[in-house]
């Protein structure tokens, strides 16, 4: 249903609007959140799950401020997000070993599992997304992407 939703967005635009870059991009957008979703869904997984669950990975033991900032996430979501993933034993939440008034936040083995779960069909939702360009026009258009959104790879 929601890509019907999407194609008719696309027809319907204002002739004017169309043709925006600005435009372009957030119908891109939204059909990459759209694929990735219904991928991460295959899994039990929203996108904010995925991000929290990578950002952890990537951080850990992270204290829980320091990876909502790092995602950018309003603490109150964020709990909700760590009390999914822990109810799922994906991550585990013990006093931070730097200050023991806070909580570190670690992935588990289970964790870990379904974080390459889940980056496999999100490469595979994003190949779809990509698949109308050939691999030489993928790697100039993520070049432009990351040029323009000023968001490198380091």
């Amino acid at each position: 249903m929601r890509g019907m939703a999407d194609k008719a967005a696309a027809t319907t635009a204002p002739s004017r609007i169309r043709p925006l870059p600005s435009w372009l991009l957030g119908r891109a957008a939204a059909r990459g959140r759209s694929l990735v979703a219904d991928a991460l869904a295959g899994y039990g997984m929203k996108m904010w799950h995925h991000v929290v669950l990578a950002a952890v990975e990537d951080l850990e033991p992270v204290a829980q401020a320091d990876l909502g900032r790092a995602v950018a996430l309003d603490p109150k979501d964020l709990v909700g997000i760590l009390n999914d993933l822990q109810e799922e034993s994906l991550i585990v939440r013990a006093p931070d070993p730097e200050d023991r008034r806070k909580n570190a936040v670690s992935v588990t083995a289970a964790g870990r599992r379904r974080l390459e779960e889940c980056t496999v069909a999100g490469d595979r939702a994003n190949a779809e997304l990509l698949a109308p360009l050939s691999p030489d026009e993928r790697v100039r258009f993520l070049d432009m992407l990351r040029r323009i959104s000023g968001a490198g790879l380091g």
